[in-house]
């Protein structure tokens, strides 16, 4: 677990990378220590009047560091959804950083898998073949999705119809995350819990 002292450092890590880049086309070397330098996945969300950008790294094969630079500069100009930031843009912009934890794999039968997953405590990677898609955990919550709904949108974010999770074929994981985010564009920074609601029950 990060402390909040963390997360205003990788939400101003987060931004100094966008600035930098909008700027001058450059990506900052950060020089952190400690848990910046554990290896984690990690995704950044822009808001702006709603979603401006997300983009991230669900598997933790970087630096926290490195992978929060990286996450930044590709959500404010590379997530296909929406036209690159605007250097003056960005003085309206929100800035959420989500840690992740490992993804794990839900085991037993597909059928099943709506029961094992706590809306507001998991999010959701799903992986077919060579797609693969994933929803943050604050998702569900935010649009008031039940397991099975929120199984059905990562699979459509995956690029899959919405009933392929009872496919046998698909692999669904679940992962853990903690959230940091300004309260206003480059104001202060607060931990954002989600309240968990109970499993889904047949």
């Amino acid at each position: 677990m990060l402390r909040l002292k963390d997360g205003e450092l990788a939400i101003k890590l987060a931004r100094e990378a966008i600035e930098g880049y909008l700027n001058e086309r450059t990506t900052i070397s950060p020089r952190l220590s400690g848990k910046f330098m554990e290896k984690r996945g990690v995704f950044v969300t822009l808001h702006k009047e709603g979603l401006r950008g997300c983009i991230g790294q669900p598997y933790p094969d970087m630096f926290l560091g490195d992978a929060i630079v990286d996450s930044a500069i590709s959500a404010a100009v590379r997530d296909p959804r929406f036209s690159p930031v605007q250097i003056n843009e960005l003085k309206e912009i929100t800035i959420e950083i989500t840690i992740l934890a490992p993804p794990k794999l839900i085991e037993g039968k597909a059928n099943e898998r709506p029961e094992k997953i706590q809306i507001g405590k998991h999010g959701l990677l799903v992986k077919f073949a060579t797609l693969s898609g994933l929803l943050l955990p604050q998702v569900a919550t935010e649009y008031r999705f039940d397991a099975k709904k929120f199984l059905s949108q990562t699979c459509i974010k995956t690029g899959l119809t919405p009933d392929m999770w009872l496919d046998e074929r698909v692999n669904v994981y679940t992962f853990e995350g903690q959230i940091f985010a300004e309260v206003e564009p480059n104001g202060a920074v607060v931990e954002k819990k989600i309240t968990p609601i109970l499993p889904f029950h047949r």
